[in-house]
């Protein structure tokens, strides 16, 4: 999830915008819309997909008592909920599939931040400007919340349904059999390094730490593996300020040699298991709450996995998981860092009831129905009524830690050419993890790639 996913960063944090209003408003009408989405110009039925990924029943659970909400509130309409069972990049490529077509497109989607622009220049997504504008909620949504998803033509194509960060969950027991400290605090690679090491030689049958690496991770790979190393050098992906792209750096190399030291020393999965792409559910769902793994590089929203409601409930997780950042390569910089993504509500351009579709996504984010599923889903919060509201803020002993995280987090550089781009950081990753390439030769081949895919005009030198 990205492996959920999710301001997919705090992605923590830069999360996402709105979409379509009511028909009667635009139309001028004078009735009153309620807050849970109002009546439609007609009965209509709506069809909303998401991705249904692993055993966890959260968001199927969130979108049944939302389509009762709805249903309720629109007389004759129905709402059907399509899950796509797949994968995140394979999901990403048969919702792209679905709404290619009036026939096949939703109404509403559950779009991933980092793929707005090149769905925008696919033709696949449309502007919410004219619903935002009449809609009171939308002064309640975080401003980085709202340029997550806003486009490069100045736009807003979604509305967020929260974010997260990225640091790295420790079992405290395995730590304690490894003779290691159990309020674990790394200020270096050096030091994530040397604890594996001490796992691996201490505590056998245990994989000692785990980063997402390779294809059928997809993004959760680039993201939560790849990019959280490299934000921690001195370079970056993309060069703001020349608006360029980064090829040619040192922490690039750096980064892919930390890949290639973990699976070299046998210090994280075998590559066959981290090819595996139901590796992500794995993490959440089994190596952790069994005690097989040591220290994962993961997302803040890993624990919805371990609620009540969750996949897997366990609820001594309190006690034995914790947390702490990531640290920077040599401890420079901020010394941690994260990284935040986002998912928002959209409507896709050849939806056939996009007023409707509108009003539905004004249930989603209601305050209400936004808090039960920051709660629930294990999510930060993009709305400033939930952030503030005192069951969300006591509803895990993570929230904070997490939430804190976004003093340091860094978000992706969500062009259109970024998919393409974070293909080949996956590329070059699992080139070095399975010793099909030495770390020059896969940063050389990843620098080759950028220049075909952007221009070597629009790229530029790293530090």
């Amino acid at each position: 999830m990205v492996t959920r996913k999710r301001f997919k960063a705090v992605g923590a944090l830069a999360a996402s915008a709105l979409l379509l209003a009511v028909s009667a408003c635009s139309q001028g009408s004078s009735t009153k819309q309620p807050e849970s989405g109002g009546q439609s110009s007609g009965p209509a039925n709506i069809k909303i997909a998401y991705q249904q990924w692993g055993p966890g029943t959260t968001m199927k659970t969130f979108l049944g008592g939302v389509k009762a909400e709805y249903e309720a509130a629109n007389p004759g309409s129905t709402v059907e909920i399509l899950p796509i069972v797949a994968s995140e990049n394979d999901y990403y490529t048969k919702l792209q599939l679905m709404m290619r077509s009036p026939n096949t497109a939703p109404d509403v989607v559950y779009e991933d931040t980092f793929l707005i622009n090149s769905d925008i220049t696919a033709g696949y997504l449309r502007p919410l400007d004219e619903y935002i504008s009449k809609w009171d909620q939308w002064s309640q949504f975080e401003d980085t919340a709202k340029g997550a998803a806003k486009a490069l033509d100045g736009k807003t194509y979604g509305v967020p349904d929260g974010t997260d960060t990225r640091a790295l969950w420790y079992n405290k027991q395995i730590f304690a059999k490894a003779g290691l400290p159990t309020d674990w605090q790394p200020k270096t690679w050096d030091d994530v390094l040397s604890a594996a090491r001490t796992i691996k030689a201490k505590v056998p049958g245990v994989t000692p730490f785990n980063m997402y690496s390779g294809k059928p991770m997809g993004e959760a790979s680039a993201m939560q593996g790849f990019e959280m190393l490299l934000y921690g050098t001195k370079d970056t992906l993309y060069n703001s300020e020349q608006q360029k792209w980064v090829v040619g750096s040192q922490g690039f190399k750096d980064s892919l040699n930390f890949v290639k030291t973990v699976f070299s020393e046998g210090i994280g999965p075998s590559p066959k298991q981290a090819l595996d792409p139901n590796m992500g559910s794995k993490v959440g769902t089994e190596l952790l709450p069994e005690g097989k793994l040591g220290i994962a590089l993961d997302g803040s929203w890993i624990y919805g996995n371990w609620q009540k409601t969750g996949a897997k409930p366990w609820p001594q997780w309190t006690e034995v998981m914790g947390q702490t950042a990531m640290p920077t390569q040599d401890g420079g910089g901020k010394g941690k860092v994260s990284l935040s993504g986002g998912w928002t509500w959209a409507i896709p351009a050849k939806s056939k009831n996009p007023d409707a579709a509108w009003n539905l996504i004004k249930t989603l984010q209601t305050q209400k129905n936004a808090a039960k599923y920051a709660t629930d889903g294990a999510q930060i919060a993009v709305r400033k009524d939930v952030a503030a509201d005192e069951g969300y803020k006591s509803s895990s002993k993570s929230t904070q830690f997490f939430t804190d995280l976004v003093s340091v987090t860094v978000y992706r550089p969500a062009y259109a050419e970024y998919p393409k781009v974070s293909n080949e950081i996956i590329t070059a990753m699992e080139a070095v993890m399975t010793g099909q390439s030495s770390v020059d030769e896969a940063a050389k081949n990843y620098d080759e790639a950028v220049e075909g895919i952007v221009g070597k005009d629009k790229t530029t030198s790293g530090q």
